[in-house]
């Protein structure tokens, strides 16, 4: 049967109405899909924290282009579409920001809107060196840049401020072309998010030297006849040594002996870090200025970052004769004043760790 013309018609424009009112709702939809996709977080993690500048006089969609450039939000036009709708366009403060990819674009423009000041927490720790080249995973390093380098600072803004020079009395009889190593001082610090790496350090280098000042210890050094330089580097190898034990006054006993009668340090952590430096294995012959092992004297420099401790032992070392120390499999510092004292206690306590050179 045949249905009329004028039904067929209808059905017709019945189809192109539903059509017509389909299409703008499917379109509308991928869009708030899009939208609300597009000012979701990057990721999930929102420990991970960079310092973004907004410099003034920045537009919302200058913004939104430096904040995803940072990897802090995913579209642009999406923040910058955000700002539009909730009017939050000319509320947009400049400054210095610690955002994270794991915010929305809600939470960062409502940080931008406040013009909060944020303040941050970084920890250097003793023993630390300036760099960790080895394969220990990013996240369990201690080495200075990659502190820096978790706190949102860039490798080459980290880069310039290790290798500037700077005016402090910390550096009074370090040599002009020694780098930092051994002086950042470790201590957990406050700082402002406009801090720059070398506000960071500078810090740190007024942390040393009072540390240093109120303890007495500039004094202790030269007591001992050392400078603040050679007191530093002492303290280093010291801490690398035995870094948590009360037994540091001792070991500084048994290497002044040494100094005195012209023994090397013999030193094990001064090659290792050397062999770091170098990139080679380490090896008790290494050939390196930094090897006490078969170099005499005091390294050129230090070896990490000394802590208090360590200062102390070295400007008050304690009294004795001993020689020789080593470091047993259960952890605890064998002393002894003979090499023959020395070489039972290796059989006795050092089967594994003697072992390993």
């Amino acid at each position: 049967m045949q249905l009329p013309t004028s039904t067929v018609i209808s059905k017709k424009r019945i189809a192109v109405i539903l059509v017509t009112v389909l299409i703008p709702v499917v379109a509308i939809a991928a869009a708030l899909v899009w939208y609300y996709n597009a000012i979701s977080p990057v990721s999930s993690d929102a420990s991970q924290k960079q310092v973004i500048k907004i410099i003034p006089g920045s537009s919302p969609a200058q913004i939104g282009q430096t904040l995803k450039e940072a990897g802090i939000i995913k579209n642009e036009f999406a923040f910058d579409l955000y700002t539009r709708i909730h009017g939050t366009r000319s509320n947009l403060q400049a400054g210095s920001y610690r955002l994270s990819p794991g915010e929305s674009v809600k939470q960062i423009v409502e940080h931008l809107v406040a013009g909060r000041v944020d303040q941050f927490r970084l920890t250097f720790f003793p023993g630390a060196t300036l760099r960790d080249t080895s394969n220990t995973p990013e996240i369990e390093k201690t080495d200075v840049t990659s502190v820096l380098l978790r706190a949102g600072f860039s490798e080459d803004e980290i880069n310039k401020a290790l290798d500037k020079k700077y005016n402090h009395p910390l550096f009074e009889t370090k040599p002009a072309s020694t780098d930092l190593e051994g002086y950042v001082y470790g201590e957990t610090y406050d700082f402002e998010t406009n801090s720059s790496v070398e506000d960071i350090l500078m810090r740190t280098f007024d942390e040393y030297y009072a540390t240093l000042t109120r303890n007495n210890l500039i004094d202790g050094f030269k007591k001992q006849h050392l400078t603040l330089y050679e007191g530093i580097t002492l303290a280093s190898i010291i801490q690398r040594e035995v870094p948590t034990s009360d037994d540091q006054k001792q070991v500084a006993q048994v290497f002044f002996t040494r100094l005195k009668t012209d023994m090397p340090l013999g030193s094990d952590v001064t090659y290792q870090y050397a062999a770091r430096k170098m990139g080679v294995a380490p090896t008790p012959e290494l050939k390196s200025p930094y090897n006490t092992r078969i170099v005499k004297g005091l390294p050129p420099g230090p070896i990490a970052t000394p802590g208090l401790t360590a200062l102390k032992a070295v400007a008050q070392p304690a009294e004795g004769d001993y020689v020789y120390f080593l470091s047993g499999d259960d952890d605890k510092t064998y002393f002894s004043r003979t090499q023959e004292e020395h070489e039972a206690a290796i059989k006795n306590h050092c089967a594994v760790k003697c072992s390993i050179f």
